[in-house]
């Protein structure tokens, strides 16, 4: 059986070509005017998971290379912020030449509208070896209820 990649009917519009023409340039010419001297600042996203069980939500992002210190966890009318910065960790050396760099550098900001059901007082959040877990608990009236069922 042959793989095919799926594309979806909106990608097939005719101007698409062009739009995938430049993102291909784009990451081709990226670094190219860029200097060796100084690393470049990306918009660098970590990447996060959002669970689910009966009593909490919890969402799980990654932050390589960071510390408790370079991390804020805000809440805001309901939504949940992560936010924080990557900052540059190379010390200038006289005879030590970097000749490509593809580390990622810079600040990030995710954010998540929270469902109603989450109790704000609840919250908690932990930071070990660059994984950030915050745990929402659930308000009561939203935890799955077994109801017993008589039969006459």
């Amino acid at each position: 059986m042959t793989l095919v990649r799926w594309e979806p009917i909106w990608s097939r519009a005719p101007w698409m070509g062009l739009t995938n023409l430049q993102m291909r340039m784009n990451h081709l010419l990226g670094d190219f005017f860029h200097s060796d001297d100084e690393p470049s600042a990306v918009n660098w996203t970590p990447r996060v998971e959002v669970s689910e069980n009966e009593g909490h939500f919890e969402v799980t992002a990654e932050l390589p290379g960071l510390e408790r210190e370079d991390v804020k966890v805000e809440l805001q009318d309901n939504v949940l912020i992560l936010s924080g910065e990557k900052r540059v960790e190379r010390e200038e050396k006289k005879d030590h030449n970097v000749y490509m760099c593809e580390r990622a550098y810079g600040s990030f900001k995710r954010s998540f509208q929270l469902p109603a059901q989450v109790a704000a007082k609840g919250i908690k959040a932990e930071f070990k070896n660059g994984v950030l877990a915050v745990f929402l608990p659930k308000v009561e009236e939203a935890r799955p209820k077994q109801i017993e069922v008589k039969v006459n």
